[in-house]
C-alpha cells in the first residue's frame, strides 16, 4: 500500500496533483466531468481587484510540443469571486483550494488577499508575480528579487494563510529571487510560470497573437522547469510547487525528485480534461514500479 499524502506549507493534501491556475477556471466545468475531490487541490483563476476582460484576440497559438497564450488575466474581479464563485465552489469541492492572486501594484496584491482572507475554503494564496502577457505589472514584480520581496511583505501583513509565490522563468537568476521571497516570509515557491514566446504567421507576415508575445507552455519547457526547481531546492528550505510541461504520472515523480513537494498541471488540462484524474489514478502503480512506498520520501531525492 503506497502513501501519497503530503503536507504543503502546513496544509495536508491527499496527493501532489494540482491543476494550475488559468487552466481549470473555478473548477465547475471539470466537476461536471469527474469528481474533482480526487485532486490534491487546484489553483483557481488568477484574481485581480477589478474585473478584467483580458487581451484582444487571437490569444492562443499552437507550437511544437506546446502552446503560447496571452489571455491577459481575464477574471470577474475579487468581489465576484467572493459573492459568486466561492459559494458555488463549496457545492462541488470540499477541500482547501488555492487562491491565485494577481496585481499591478503592491496595494492591489494586498487588497485582493485581504478581501479573500476570511474565506474558509481558501487554504493557500498563490501570488502570481510572473505573468508574461500583461502590460505594466505582473511579471515586472517577478523579475527583481527586491520587488518580489516587497510583494511578499505586503501580502503577509494582511493574511495568516500560507503564501506561495509563483516565480517567472524569464530571469537570469531565479535562485536569488526565491531566496529573497523566503527571507521576506514566503511559505512556499511555485515555479515555473510560462516562458516568453511568439509565433509568426507566414501568410500575413505578422505575429499570430494580437499581444505579439505570450506565455510558452507545454512539454517543451519541462527540462527548464526541472532545472530551475532543482536549483531553487538547493537554495531554500520552504516547499516548492513544481510545474512546467507535466503530462503524466512519471512526470510528477521526476519533478518531485528535483525538489517539488507538489506539482501543478497546466497545458495538459487543455489537451485532455481528464489528465489530472489519470495522474492521481496512475500514481500508485508508478510508485510501486519504482519502489516508492511514501511520496514524501522522494522530495529532492535527485540531490
Amino acid at each position: 500500500m503506497v502513501n501519497m499524502k503530503l503536507t504543503l506549507a502546513g496544509v495536508e493534501i491527499d496527493n501532489p496533483v494540482i491543476p494550475a491556475s488559468g487552466t481549470f477556471g473555478y473548477g465547475q466545468e471539470f466537476s461536471e466531468l469527474y469528481d474533482i475531490n480526487c485532486l490534491g487541490t487546484f489553483s483557481f483563476k488568477g484574481t485581480t481587484a477589478e474585473a478584467r476582460f483580458g487581451n484582444p484576440t487571437p490569444r492562443i497559438a499552437e507550437c511544437t510540443a506546446g502552446m503560447i497564450n496571452a489571455v491577459g488575466l481575464q477574471n470577474p474581479g475579487v468581489e465576484a469571486v467572493k459573492a459568486v464563485e466561492l459559494p458555488e465552489m463549496k457545492k462541488f469541492f470540499h477541500k482547501p483550494v488555492m487562491a491565485n492572486v494577481c496585481g499591478f501594484s503592491l496595494e492591489e496584491y494586498a487588497h485582493v488577499c485581504e478581501r479573500l482572507d476570511d474565506e474558509e475554503q481558501i487554504g493557500w494564496f498563490e501570488i502570481n508575480v510572473s505573468c508574461p502577457n500583461v502590460h505594466g505589472g505582473g511579471m515586472s514584480f517577478g523579475t527583481s528579487a527586491q520587488a518580489a520581496g516587497e510583494v511578499v511583505k505586503a501580502v503577509k501583513k494582511v493574511t495568516s494563510k500560507p503564501v506561495i509565490i509563483k516565480l517567472s522563468p524569464n530571469v537570469t537568476d531565479i535562485v536569488s529571487i526565491a531566496k529573497e521571497c523566503e527571507a521576506q516570509g514566503a511559505d512556499g515557491i511555485s515555479m515555473i510560470n510560462t516562458m516568453l514566446g511568439m509565433r509568426i504567421d507566414l501568410k500575413t507576415k505578422k505575429p499570430v497573437i494580437a499581444n505579439k508575445m505570450g506565455g510558452f507552455s507545454g512539454p517543451a519547457i519541462k527540462p527548464v522547469a526541472l532545472r530551475m526547481v532543482y536549483q531553487v531546492y538547493e537554495a531554500v528550505s520552504i516547499p516548492i510547487v513544481g510545474m512546467g510541461g507535466l503530462m503524466c504520472a512519471e512526470d510528477v515523480i521526476e519533478m518531485m525528485l528535483a525538489g517539488a513537494t507538489a506539482v501543478e498541471v497546466g497545458t495538459a488540462n487543455l489537451v485532455d480534461p481528464f489528465v489530472c484524474k489519470k495522474m492521481v489514478d496512475e500514481l500508485p502503480a508508478v510508485m510501486e514500479k519504482y519502489g516508492i512506498k511514501n511520496l514524501k520520501d522522494i522530495i529532492g531525492g535527485a540531490h
